[in-house]
């Protein structure tokens, strides 16, 4: 299987499966020097654990993160950062009953036809368990962008008919409620998705997702522009079936005269003064906030009967069993994080060629 690396410079390589002995990444092209321990990974890989609430599956999984090379002293190395999370709560007879047949809204079907045959164990790579590699490598990106005041924050921004208005958001309620939705409307949402939940069906939702401190000029024209490599990135990522920057697919029904950031000075800088290009201009970083949406489809696995067939074509009918999450996105909001500052820390280090006086300061004459 090819496509498990993500970057330029600044590459991860994800493996592992839902059931299988474990699941990890290989960071290569971070820079010697950054402090890095694995507490720093774990607070990241904690986020998207399962088994913390009833909106999560009830595997229970400690998700501890063990790292294997790449560090010294608490110091990366410049060698390749190898970390490993052990599964520790399978339990692969749960699936046997999928063995011959396709879940609905799942990859069965495609990977079947692709490789000829497939892991119906939890989905094997197409399993939301694979998000744990992302957010490994995301977590040491995130640390290297701290390094030049670089933030990522995503939250639950709806689900259902629930929506909380970008203006109303606060941060410090996220991690007060199972959907990390920022905002009271939390309460709502968490009784519609239980409800769903009770009936045997699921939901899909909204994650936003805004980086402060992007310094001007990330991103490379024509086929590396910031957004074409987000879009990348996200699209990725099990479940999403939509991705928005800025202002998004509203851009489609507006004026120019209404939709266009004008410039401005203010604080002795150029800015804009409105955002709706949500911080990236010709495919480059304009120095704005980077506003990104997320829509995520809802989870494929319900109890409700639906129909399907057999791999041999045969109709019939399935209610699919196990352990699974009635929503997607709540554990998602630390992998959109994660994918985001992937982005971001490779274009970085990409950045620093792109320009003859940068590599002057590196190597002066």
């Amino acid at each position: 299987m090819s496509g498990s690396t993500f970057g330029k410079i600044f590459t991860v390589t994800t493996w592992g499966e839902s059931h299988g002995a474990g699941l990890g990444a290989v960071i290569d092209g971070c820079p010697a020097g950054l402090v890095l321990t694995a507490e720093d990974i774990n607070r990241a890989l904690q986020r998207r654990r399962p088994g913390q609430s009833a909106l999560t599956t009830p595997r229970r999984e400690a998700d501890r993160a063990v790292i294997l090379s790449g560090l010294f002293d608490d110091r990366t190395t410049g060698t390749p950062i190898s970390v490993a999370v052990y599964n520790e709560n399978q339990r692969s007879k749960d699936y046997g009953h999928l063995k011959n047949c396709y879940r609905p809204a799942h990859a069965d079907f495609t990977f079947d036809k692709k490789y000829g045959h497939r892991d119906y164990r939890g989905g094997g790579r197409s399993s939301g368990r694979e998000t744990i590699g992302r957010v490994i490598g995301g977590a040491v990106a995130a640390k290297l962008l701290s390094c030049f005041g670089i933030q990522t924050d995503a939250y639950t921004a709806a689900t259902g008919h629930i929506t909380i208005p970008p203006d109303e958001v606060d941060l410090s309620l996220r991690d007060t409620n199972a959907l990390y939705m920022p905002h009271p409307l939390a309460a709502e949402a968490e009784a519609a998705v239980l409800a769903a939940a009770k009936a045997g069906d699921s939901m899909g939702g909204i994650v936003r997702c805004r980086t402060l401190n992007i310094p001007t000029g990330l991103g490379e024209p024509v086929f590396r522009k910031l957004d074409a490599l987000l879009g990348q990135a996200l699209f990725s990522i099990g479940g999403v079936k939509a991705v928005e920057i800025g202002i998004g697919t509203g851009a489609s029904t507006c004026r120019g005269s209404d939709c266009n950031d004008a410039f401005v000075l203010r604080d002795n800088r150029i800015r804009t003064a409105t955002n709706h290009a949500g911080g990236v201009l010709g495919g480059i970083a304009d120095g704005e906030p980077l506003e990104v949406s997320v829509h995520f489809k809802p989870t494929p696995s319900i109890s409700q009967p639906q129909r399907t067939v057999r791999t041999d074509g045969t109709p019939m009918e399935l209610s699919v069993t196990g352990r699974h999450d009635p929503v997607i996105f709540p554990r998602a909001v630390v992998v959109v994080e994660s994918m985001v500052n992937l982005v971001l820390a490779d274009l970085l280090l990409e950045q620093a060629t792109a320009r003859l006086d940068n590599l002057k300061k590196i190597f002066p004459v």
